[in-house]
């Protein structure tokens, strides 16, 4: 297994971060039940004021190969969409479980 993990930073004022994260949130927990390799997914919107960064997803998929087919999924590409205009900055891991 895969967990793929990735944090976003977003630009905005906080209630617009907040906007974006929440309606982001929303898109990637229901992918579960459409991206066949997607075995499970958390999001979390950064509570902490004191922190930059302002979204992180976890995602397990049962290989590597499978982080791209999940990436390319055309539900997955609809999701990113909501974030793709205040996205400032993205950071990722992937690693064997």
């Amino acid at each position: 297994m895969v967990k793929h993990i990735v944090t976003f930073k977003l630009k905005g004022s906080p209630e617009e971060k907040l906007a974006t994260a929440t309606r982001f949130k929303e898109a990637l927990l229901a992918l579960p039940g459409t991206i066949e390799v997607l075995r499970s997914i958390e999001v979390g919107i950064n509570e902490n004021p004191n922190e930059e960064w302002d979204v992180v997803l976890t995602a397990t998929v049962p290989t590597m190969a499978d982080v791209a087919v999940y990436a390319k999924h055309p539900a997955h590409v609809a999701a990113t969409t909501i974030i793709a205009n205040a996205k400032e900055a993205r950071a990722c891991v992937d690693y064997e479980i």
